[in-house]
């Protein structure tokens, strides 16, 4: 079988435990055979053999290579995914992104049709090597331009994360040259080397924590989390409750009139420039020092076009 036929088949396992949970061996199967068929119409070498004995060697391949744990529950007689709700999230996103491939594989004469984004996340050719340096705990050593400098300059980080936002991805490291932790952008970071220097996670640190109250990748550093409200107009308010702001955010009032949420979040730059780019659909409401910000905003931008007829 191909390499292909494998990756498809975990996914499929994968795909099928996500959507129903304490699925049987049976149910596995009937949907990994219907799947097969609708697969090999497009690729008739596809070959996706399965049974039990493949299924229990698909469970340690899939717990070696993805990280996932599948376990068996004699209570509800069925195999589901044991795994906490943020690794529930990053498989997820692997298997909407095997969803992707397929659709766009198995509709070639539809491309006329489909419309991808051009803008392409940059840096990743790196994540490889991150994971293998996070994982390991190996110091890492680089050269990082940012945006208002002319030169790079050389970094030795000790790196802890990695975290995607807005289709840019940064490895979140300790900088060896003042000890705080910090956010690198992938797409500034160029002659990666992963040393032989191993350096110990604080136990101190909890990475998700540590961004729990904050939107986007700008780092708290000491700023508290606050209360905030907002007041949307009723119609962007439709795509604010279907994709969230942030997982803290709580409707408060919701009619004909506004969406009114609460957030309780860090005001950082990301966050200020998310609620300008929503423009007169929102309005704050609280705290007095995010109104101020905003209304900031707002100001500079009127002046660039106020001597424009």
């Amino acid at each position: 079988m191909s390499k292909r036929g494998y990756i498809s088949r975990y996914l499929l396992i994968l795909k099928k435990l996500s959507t129903k949970p304490f699925s049987s061996y049976d149910e596995i199967l009937e949907y990994i055979t219907s799947q097969i068929e609708y697969l090999q119409m497009r690729d008739d070498n596809l070959s996706i053999g399965f049974s039990k004995r493949t299924f229990q060697r698909d469970i340690r391949e899939i717990r070696n290579i993805f990280g996932i744990d599948i376990e068996f529950s004699a209570s509800q007689k069925g195999y589901f995914i044991s795994q906490s709700e943020y690794e529930n999230m990053s498989f997820q996103r692997m298997i909407e992104a095997f969803d992707l491939f397929n659709s766009l594989n198995l509709a070639q004469d539809l491309k006329p049709f489909i419309h991808l984004e051009k803008r392409r996340p940059q840096g990743t050719e790196n994540i490889y090597g991150l994971l293998h340096a996070i994982k390991n705990r190996l110091q890492i050593e680089f050269s990082y331009k940012k945006f208002w400098e002319n030169e790079p300059q050389n970094r030795v980080a000790d790196p802890y994360a990695l975290k995607e936002f807005k289709n840019r991805w940064y490895v979140l490291a300790k900088d060896s040259k003042d000890g705080l932790l910090k956010s690198f952008a992938l797409d500034r970071l160029s002659n990666l080397s992963i040393t032989t220097r191993s350096f110990e996670y604080p136990k101190s640190i909890d990475i998700e924590e540590y961004y729990r109250y904050c939107f986007g990748i700008v780092s708290p550093n000491g700023i508290k989390p606050v209360e905030i409200i907002l007041s949307f107009d009723p119609y962007q308010g439709k795509y604010i409750k279907s994709l969230p702001l942030h997982d803290t955010q709580e409707i408060l009032i919701d009619n004909k009139e506004e969406l009114k949420i609460r957030l309780k979040l860090c005001i950082t730059y990301d966050f200020i420039m998310e609620i300008l780019s929503f423009g007169g659909d929102v309005k704050v409401i609280r705290p007095k020092s995010l109104i101020n910000y905003i209304k900031d905003g707002h100001k500079k931008g009127y002046y660039k076009y106020k001597e424009i007829d």
